[in-house]
C-alpha cells in the first residue's frame, strides 16, 4: 500500500477486567488498533454544501476539542442534521455562537488575498489546517488566526474545509447562502495546487 491509502490509529486502555468507569479496572495493558484501508478523499475537490448545526462544539470547561479523542457525540449529532438536511456536514459554532470548525474538518474564510481561520480554542488544531496556514505564508498570501461569525462565513469571497480525508474542499454553500460566485474560488484552487505538489515531493520515503 503506496498510495490512496488512509491509516488511523486508535490507542485505548484495554480491555476491562469488569465493567466499571474506574481505570483502576483497566489491568490487560493498552490496546493499539493500526488500520490501513484503501481510501479516496471523501468529499469533491469540486465542493460541499454545509448547513450550521445547532449543536456546539466543547469548551475546554468539557473534553477539550483540541485533543484528538473519540467523544465526538456533539459532532455525531451535527452530522445527522447535515444529513437530515440534505446538505453534505455540518458548520459547528463555538458556545459564543463564532465559527469552529465543521463536523469533521476545520474551515477557512477567504477576503481577497487573505484567508482567516478561528483560533484552535473549540476545534482541533488539525494537521492539514497548520500545513495550509504554512503554505499561504510561505507563498505570500496572508494568513490569520481570529474569531469568525457567521455573517462574515454568508460574506466571504471564498470558503473551504481542511481535513486528512478532505485535503483541501471548496464549500459552495452555506445554509442555503451561495459563498462567492457558488464555483471554487481562485485562491482555493490555487491552494490546492500547492497542497498537491507539497504532498507529492514531501513525506517519508517509501521502502521500495
Amino acid at each position: 500500500m503506496r498510495d490512496g491509502v488512509h491509516v488511523r490509529q486508535t490507542l485505548s486502555r484495554g480491555r476491562k477486567v469488569t465493567s466499571s468507569m474506574d481505570r483502576r479496572m483497566n489491568q490487560y495493558g493498552s490496546c493499539l488498533i493500526v488500520l490501513a484501508e484503501w481510501k479516496e478523499p471523501v468529499y469533491s475537490r469540486e465542493g460541499v454544501r454545509l448547513v450550521t448545526s445547532s449543536w456546539r462544539r466543547n469548551s475546554p470547561q468539557c473534553v477539550d476539542s483540541k485533543i484528538h479523542h473519540n467523544n465526538l457525540i456533539n459532532n455525531i449529532l451535527a452530522k445527522i442534521e447535515a444529513n437530515a438536511a440534505g446538505a453534505d456536514d455540518a458548520l459547528m459554532l463555538d458556545l459564543e455562537g463564532y465559527l469552529a470548525e465543521t463536523n469533521a474538518t476545520n474551515v477557512f474564510v477567504v477576503r481577497g488575498e487573505e484567508i482567516q481561520t478561528p483560533h484552535a480554542d473549540y476545534c482541533l488544531p488539525g494537521i492539514t489546517r497548520g500545513v495550509v496556514l504554512k503554505m499561504a505564508r510561505d507563498h505570500g498570501v496572508a494568513a490569520l488566526e481570529k474569531r469568525i461569525s457567521l455573517s462574515e462565513v454568508y460574506a466571504a469571497d471564498e470558503f473551504f474545509t481542511t481535513g486528512t480525508m478532505g485535503e483541501l474542499t471548496p464549500a459552495l454553500e452555506v445554509d442555503g447562502r451561495v459563498i462567492g460566485c457558488g464555483n471554487p474560488g481562485p485562491l482555493t484552487r490555487r491552494l490546492q495546487g500547492w497542497y498537491d505538489e507539497l504532498t507529492a515531493r514531501t513525506g517519508e520515503p517509501l521502502p521500495f
